[in-house]
């Protein structure tokens, strides 16, 4: 009986069209990291060691993670190259150390909505580099690719807004009623903090709220949230992932002003406002891109006997131009 329903389950998220699982896993993943931002926020106002942090919060994610990806893809994995390990240790580097080390000394200076807000950047940022690597087709002569373009700067404006204007107050919440933390882990911070941080005390867990934050560290912001994130990125793209960066800023002011007391200002309404559109004309440019494509795909060419012959010599060679940078033919993602 218990396999019966589990296949029923499965077979129900199987007939979920892909580009709603997308949407799902994408809105879930922003719930995910705007607590990420709150709980970072209680561990540092606890005095948790900026360095001892990360380190716990990436063993626990690479101890959840090693499992799945041993079993379930080792037979998908490339070999192990040099050029692979040299990858692997500039993203590690970048990515991981320098990202959550700068982050983490920038939110114990500012708060969990800026340090949210900040982030928003990303979007453009992203757009921006895929455009010109070519992994992302712009057309601005098309209405697709101008939402694209307005949306992404709506969608960084409002994160701004939401930063850089307060207005009246809309709500005065009162002090939270308890605490939460986080914690990490990484290889590399494992080094930096055996060299800074000498103080054993800094190792010790001192309460529950501590292990909260470090299992919630590790498992939802660096285990679930990197492979829910990185299945987003091979099926809908980089700038798909990206343009969701904001919807997280609405989601951490409303969290910190419910959980760590911060008001929530006329600004944070007006951003929320200018993001929602900035994420639909994103999210409907693209969908308007993928059609284009595939009207394009169903017109007949005209060609002469001698043009077939030539087409036919080449067909297995050859590959079709108009093919979507973010999105795969075959899949119908956003």
């Amino acid at each position: 009986m218990a396999d019966a329903g589990g296949g029923s389950d499965k077979r129900v998220w199987c007939s979920v069209p892909e580009k709603f699982q997308l949407h799902g896993a994408m809105l879930a993943l922003q719930f995910g990291y705007a607590g990420f931002h709150v709980v970072s926020r209680f561990a540092l106002n606890m005095g948790i060691s900026k360095l001892v942090f990360p380190v716990y919060r990436n063993i626990i994610a690479l101890l959840l993670l090693l499992p799945f990806a041993y079993f379930l893809e080792k037979k998908d994995r490339p070999a192990i190259t040099l050029n692979f390990l040299v990858q692997f240790f500039f993203l590690a580097l970048i990515g991981i150390t320098a990202n959550q080390g700068f982050y983490l000394l920038g939110l114990d200076n500012t708060s969990p909505t800026f340090a949210s807000a900040i982030q928003n950047s990303v979007p453009a940022i992203t757009f921006l580099m895929a455009a010109l690597l070519r992994i992302e087709q712009v057309r601005l002569n098309r209405k697709d690719g101008v939402a694209k373009v307005v949306g992404t700067i709506f969608c960084v404006a409002g994160a701004s807004v939401i930063t850089l204007y307060k207005g009246p107050a809309i709500y005065s919440p009162t002090p939270p009623l308890q605490m939460m933390m986080m914690s990490s882990a990484s290889s590399s911070f494992i080094i930096i903090a055996a060299i800074f941080e000498r103080d054993s005390q800094a190792w010790i867990f001192h309460n529950g709220g501590e292990v909260f934050s470090i299992l919630y560290a590790g498992v939802v912001a660096s285990g679930i949230a990197f492979a829910v994130q990185i299945w987003c990125i091979d099926r809908g793209g980089p700038v798909f992932v990206a343009v969701y960066q904001p919807v997280q800023t609405l989601v951490v002011a409303i969290m910190a002003s419910v959980a760590l007391g911060e008001e929530f200002y006329l600004g944070g309404i007006i951003g929320a406002v200018l993001i929602i559109v900035g994420l639909y004309l994103v999210l409907w440019g693209k969908s308007e891109e993928r059609k284009f494509a595939q009207a394009s795909l169903r017109v007949p060419i005209q060609s002469t006997p001698s043009d077939n012959v030539h087409s036919n010599n080449r067909k297995s060679q050859t590959k079709t131009s108009l093919t979507q940078p973010l999105i795969p033919p075959s899949t119908e993602n956003v």
